[in-house]
């Protein structure tokens, strides 16, 4: 049987989802105007020859599902820190960061967003710079931005009714490609 109501349907819901998205992407903070990778590999999938299900499947970084649900610092237990008295972030996230201290592939991350932005170094080392933003990012969190959960959440509320007339159309050509008689013969 061919979906292609269904396919097209399926199409319109992972587009605006990608599309909502990138907007999203693009306005949440600390994020704006930065289109690095995040945002350049936010695609989708579907596979029209699966014979089991049509699914669309949402390829983005591994690590977007941290910016989209935050993460809770280790000294988040929401609204101000005890001892910075600083706002936490990643109120409601599922993720914590567990250690104060950052390792090493958070540092070697920082150093290569510090050589791409106009940041002073002032009288601080490239390292001791980054160790102290990754410092401060592991106590007070990150944000949430549901840059993805949000378009997800308000496309789902559609989706069934529109799937539904899209299955009802692709079911209405297969209906008309059958016979108009059938003959039924028993024997004895």
């Amino acid at each position: 049987m061919e979906y292609n109501n269904l396919e097209a349907v399926m199409k319109k819901y992972a587009k605006y989802v990608i599309q909502q998205a990138k907007s999203n992407l693009s306005k949440a903070k600390p994020y704006p105007k930065n289109k690095g990778n995040l945002y350049n590999t936010l695609d989708y999938k579907i596979d029209p020859d699966d014979q089991e299900a049509l699914l669309v499947e949402f390829l983005m970084e591994d690590y977007a599902q941290f910016v989209d649900q935050g993460v809770k610092g280790t000294g988040s237990k929401g609204g101000r820190s005890k001892t910075t008295g600083q706002f936490t972030r990643g109120a409601g996230s599922p993720f914590k960061f567990k250690y104060d201290n950052p390792g090493g592939a958070l540092v070697n991350a920082i150093r290569g967003w510090i050589k791409n932005k106009p940041i002073s170094l002032g009288n601080m080392n490239e390292i001791g710079l980054a160790f102290a933003i990754g410092y401060s990012i592991k106590r007070r969190g990150l944000e949430r931005t549901m840059f993805y959960s949000k378009p997800v959440e308000k496309a789902l509320k559609t989706l069934p009714d529109e799937l539904t007339e899209a299955f009802r159309l692709d079911f209405s050509k297969l209906i008309d490609k059958l016979p108009s008689k059938v003959l039924i013969e028993t024997t004895k």
